[in-house]
């Protein structure tokens, strides 16, 4: 699954280990997540950030894949020092 594809509602999991529910049916570099990790809150998340997304019909997560667009942005910010 790309992340362009991830609708509203969809649960993600993040890089860190985090999970979410996607708030919006967005496409592009950001997208806004209900996170839940030290706490619960809504913000805006970096797509290449998204690693999974929960298949709900047979539990299991499937690995997201990225846009060029997406990559590029995680690229120039790893070598900025981000």
């Amino acid at each position: 699954m790309q992340t362009n594809d991830i609708k509203k509602g969809m649960r993600i999991l993040l890089s860190q280990g985090w999970e979410g529910t996607m708030k919006d049916n967005l496409r592009g570099k950001i997208r806004m997540v209900e996170v839940e990790g030290i706490y619960t809150e809504i913000g805006s998340v970096y797509a290449h950030d998204i690693v999974g997304v929960l298949d709900v019909a047979n539990a299991e997560w499937v690995k997201v894949e990225h846009t060029p667009a997406q990559l590029k942005l995680k690229q120039q910010l790893a070598n900025s020092g981000w």
